[in-house]
């Protein structure tokens, strides 16, 4: 009977390690300090009515970015003890932690850092400046918008949930290679704790892919052809027909491991029939592709922050829309380059190795068109210019090194290094982080009515720069010396300790330059009354988000306006034509909590079937079809504001020039 109601979870499961203690203590003392602030100042309601149920595409956006700056600390905290205990792990010293909470805390960090904190950032910019650049209102499906998000929520409380329940997360590297992560090799609970938080926060970013597709496609405002979209909606456009190509053989893959794990199949072992390097394919044939699902929106960003900032329309308009469909079509024909050492024949590799190369080309273009728009501009080096100007280094630089990799006799040796991993952060800091630094700067005044301190964006930006390189140039260096991944130990005659203190360096500078990130809008917001915007366009903008108030009105436009080019609010303001002339009713969707309900079943599914808990699960997925069955009953979805109200709220918000 026990087992029937409670499944495999006993009293074991409870924390019983430090780690464990003190994650569950946190976790608790934050959660009651939350209760203890909303009662005390009762907010509740509020918190409710104006966040949770909303579904307002800016709202949703925001929660998405607190979320993801919440994952990013925790993620963060993984790579300082990964990195101090490299710095003392050698010879006689056990450094910090054994081996296997090393691997755990090694695949955590890159879980979060990938799944909860990049596509979480990116996902909030997507909501609150993609409606905004092409005119509309609101999103295609509403409803599926606050639901991506909520389940996006849910799998980010699954995977920290082990510090609770269960005391071990996956030890098999950020995508839990088979056979490693099959029952044989990992029977805790990590490895399903890792399927089940990825399957339900996919689950929502595939929805939010889905969406945004539809959005872009059908929602664009009159006169806005395909070939007048912002490049920052043009790149988003590109990064959801990956989402939602990928993410289903994502979805996939996962489920046959955990079909392996749960019912004793054999799809990924390496016996009875099954094939470990199935699981090699399907797992990189979305993980690559995946890494330009986080970089293509990021290039639309700069985008939109060069020309702003060069005071010039984007050179090679055509062309930069030419190498973002480019890359995304050349990034799903370059995964087995992470395999070469699988032993592919000479044409296999052959072939992948000549469309890694190729794929440079693209993103090649895209740069020299950025340089070409700087040109004869009228440069002003702001912050978000700063991080642009970061990402062509940190960028090329490790452009540079992807090439090399791209060649199947250098991979061959330095694939399973430390080369592999200072490239792969490469990429994604420099070109992914940076990216998400700058459309938070460039957008904030818009997001808040305040402008960010441009000194201590400036201290920020160094830090990361200076940072960045001493952490990863040595792991470079460590990997053309043989340091392997998932490094746990090694002997002092290696003489590699001083280049892992050398990065330990590196990350405190990191850690610096995030310090005076979170100062710099402290700062800000405490002297909003010197930083605020009052005219909605701070910076001269040339695109549509600058046409509304900042903050904008939960319609976004009073009229939706009509585009006659390219950069259609620069043109509006040299026409005059900024300010509406008439009035209509608006309707918009009603805040709904199905979102959260549906998130809740999904969080219990998941839950159920990490501790074999049958019943439950069944309630889960029995609840999840009934939130969806009733929401489509719903025919009271909308309201409609009135013309006087929208005319009263536009006079009293109207941009100051």
């Amino acid at each position: 009977m026990r087992e029937l109601i409670f499944g495999k979870l006993t009293f074991d499961a409870l924390p019983h390690e430090w780690f464990t203690e003190g994650g569950t203590f946190f976790m608790t003392l934050t959660g009651l300090a939350l209760v203890i602030y909303l009662t005390y100042t009762k907010r509740w309601k509020w918190l409710w009515q104006t966040w949770m149920t909303s579904t307002d595409p800016k709202r949703v956006g925001i929660m998405y970015m607190v979320v993801a700056s919440a994952m990013f600390f925790r993620g963060a905290l993984d790579a300082a003890i990964i990195w101090l205990h490299q710095s003392l792990s050698s010879g006689s010293n056990p450094g910090i932690m054994n081996a296997d909470h090393f691997q755990q805390i090694f695949t955590a960090h890159g879980d979060i850092m990938v799944f909860f904190v990049t596509m979480g950032f990116l996902f909030g910019l997507l909501n609150y400046i993609v409606p905004l650049q092409i005119g509309a209102r609101d999103l295609a499906f509403p409803f599926l918008n606050t639901a991506g998000f909520w389940l996006y929520a849910a799998g980010a409380m699954l995977i920290n949930l082990f510090f609770v329940l269960g005391g071990d997360f996956a030890a098999t590297g950020w995508l839990a290679q088979a056979p490693l992560s099959e029952l044989q090799y990992s029977p805790g609970v990590g490895v399903d704790y890792w399927i089940w938080s990825l399957q339900v926060s996919g689950l929502g970013t595939l929805l939010g892919g889905i969406n945004f597709l539809v959005t872009i496609l059908k929602m664009r405002a009159p006169g806005m052809t395909l070939m007048r979209m912002p490049m920052f909606v043009w790149t988003s456009l590109c990064s959801m027909v990956l989402v939602i190509s990928i993410f289903p053989i994502l979805t996939i893959t996962i489920t046959l491991l955990w079909l392996d794990r749960y019912f004793g199949m054999h799809f990924f072992t390496t016996g009875f029939g099954g094939n470990p390097m199935l699981y090699t394919n399907l797992i990189w044939s979305w993980g690559h592709p995946e890494v330009y699902v986080l970089v293509l929106p990021a290039f639309g960003i700069y985008s939109e922050v060069v020309a702003t900032f060069s005071q010039k329309r984007l050179a090679g308009y055509g062309s930069l829309v030419g190498g973002a469909i480019g890359v995304t079509a050349f990034s799903v024909l370059v995964w087995l380059h992470h395999f070469f050492t699988m032993g592919a024949n000479a044409d296999v590799n052959a072939f992948f190795g000549m469309m890694t190369m190729i794929i440079a080309i693209p993103t090649g273009v895209q740069v020299f068109n950025w340089l070409a728009t700087m040109y004869r501009g009228r440069i002003r080096f702001t912050t978000p210019m700063k991080w642009f100007l970061g990402f062509v280094s940190t960028f090329t630089f490790g452009g540079m090194a992807g090439l090399l990799l791209a060649s199947p006799a250098a991979d061959f040796q330095l694939h399973n290094s430390l080369f592999l991993v200072a490239h792969f952060h490469t990429m994604i800091i420099g070109g992914a982080l940076f990216g998400i630094f700058a459309g938070i700067t460039y957008w904030f005044p818009k997001v808040t009515g305040i402008k960010l301190n441009e000194r201590l964006g400036t201290y920020a930006f160094w830090c990361w720069i200076v940072g960045f390189f001493t952490a990863f140039v040595p792991l470079y260096i460590l990997g053309l010396m043989g340091a392997t991944r998932r490094l746990d130990h090694y002997d002092t005659a290696t003489g590699w300790q001083k280049l892992f203190i050398t990065s330990g360096v590196g990350l405190l500078i990191i850690a610096l330059g995030t310090a005076i990130q979170v100062i710099q809008i402290v700062v800000s917001i405490r002297a909003r009354n010197k930083n605020r915007d009052e005219t909605g366009d701070p910076w001269n903008g040339r695109t549509l988000e600058w046409a509304t108030s900042s903050p904008p009105p939960h319609y976004n436009f009073a009229v939706i306006p009509k585009v006659e080019d390219r950069d259609a609010f620069w043109v509006m303001k040299q026409k005059g034509l900024t300010k509406p002339k008439r009035y209509e009713d608006i309707t918009l969707p009603k805040n709904t909590a199905s979102g959260i309900y549906l998130s809740i079943c999904a969080f219990l599914v998941g839950f159920a079937f990490v501790w074999h808990i049958n019943w439950l699960a069944i309630a889960g997925i029995i609840g999840g079809i009934a939130v969806v069955i009733i929401r489509s009953f719903d025919e009271e979805t909308e309201y409609v504001i009135p013309a006087a109200e929208i005319k009263r709220q536009e006079e009293r918000h109207a941009p100051r020039t």
